[in-house]
């Protein structure tokens, strides 16, 4: 090579140099980082959580920033004590359960941020042929469920409203898969329970809740109360504010696509848990959209809001009945700052 060529040499080498380090710089700087958060359910994988299977595999929490782990739950009122010490940072499930615990323990109480039961489900379940006719029947009888069940740990409050003494009913603990089978066995008169469970695992002992069974639902009687809400820890949405609005604008994405075609969401939870029956977990999916999440008040506010006049009663006789130490504000149990503006919120009809 002779001399001449030298500077146009060196230009290029430097230039193929520069070049390098860019690409060597651009290697060098990581993705953007995802915001881990741990979100434990109220229940074992099923239909009606199909949202968050859908927003995961999807990838709408990722497309917000946020890469969310989901595990089962032990019941409704279970997952609020785990937010709180901090084993997760979200959860769904009870929203009186989260009441009582702010009442409590104020600075460790998670806050909701998207409701989503806002129809009670509460209730008791007896035989067709059972002589309890109403709630003041119950005195003298034996009543069972699983321990972290919603409806149970609401009795003391619905005893008071529909004047039963509560201490004149025998209340019983047992496995969640033993409730239906104890009362069918006469081992206990009634069974306290979500409507849509409990007639799910009815059909799966080959009743028809229908004709078999029959429901006394607290929302009858005076309860018209909210129910399972995705609630955060407190410190958590201080901390990270933007990674809980993307996973509640994720969430309202997902929930309006699995209310438009069910059968689609069903897909994801069949995919998390092959074991499930496709009609079986379709069917549980169109219960819960009509039993526990059909409050006329969504054609107002939209979907996952609350409406404060309503939870202010609620809380009030969630205190009153349980003998709370305090009343908690509307805000201290739920913030509507993270929700999407109204007209993303719109509610969807169900596909046919």
């Amino acid at each position: 090579m002779s001399l001449a060529h030298l500077p146009t040499f060196r230009r290029f080498g430097a230039a193929l140099l520069s070049a390098g380090g860019l690409v060597l710089a651009l290697v060098a700087v990581p993705a953007a980082a995802q915001t881990p958060i741990k979100l434990v359910l109220n229940w074992k994988y099923e239909g009606p959580q199909a949202w968050f299977f859908l927003a995961q595999d999807k990838g709408y929490f990722k497309e917000e920033g946020i890469d969310v782990t989901i595990d089962q739950g032990e019941g409704s009122a279970a997952s609020i004590p785990k937010v709180a010490a901090g084993a997760y940072q979200a959860g769904f499930g009870d929203m009186n359960a989260l009441i009582d615990l702010a009442s409590k323990r104020p600075a460790d109480a998670p806050v909701g941020v998207y409701m989503l039961y806002n129809t009670p489900p509460f209730a008791l379940v007896v035989k067709s042929d059972s002589p309890i006719r109403t709630p003041k029947d119950l005195e003298g009888k034996t009543v069972g469920g699983p321990a972290n069940d919603g409806a149970l740990k609401l009795f003391p409050a619905f005893a008071k409203i529909a004047k039963i003494d509560a201490s004149k009913v025998t209340i019983t603990n047992m496995a969640p898969n033993l409730r239906e089978q104890m009362l069918v066995r006469g081992q206990i008169d009634a069974g306290f329970g979500y409507v849509t469970t409990v007639s799910f695992s009815a059909k799966g002992m080959g009743l028809d809740p229908a004709k078999d069974l029959r429901f006394i639902r607290y929302g009858d009687h005076g309860m018209d109360l909210y129910s399972n809400t995705v609630f955060f820890s407190r410190s958590f949405t201080k901390e990270n504010p933007k990674a809980v609005q993307g996973f509640v604008r994720a969430l309202n994405r997902a929930v309006k696509e699995v209310i438009a075609n069910p059968d689609a969401g069903v897909d994801y939870a069949i995919k998390r848990e092959p074991l499930l029956k496709r009609e079986v977990e379709k069917e549980k999916l169109l219960a819960t959209l009509k039993n526990d999440m059909s409050h006329p008040e969504i054609a107002r506010i939209g979907l996952g809001d609350v409406d404060d006049a309503r939870l202010k009663k609620n809380i009030a006789l969630v205190a009153e009945a349980n003998q709370l130490p305090r009343v908690p504000e509307v805000q201290e149990v739920f913030d509507r700052s993270f929700l999407p503006a109204r007209a993303e919120r719109a509610s969807a009809t169900v596909a046919p």
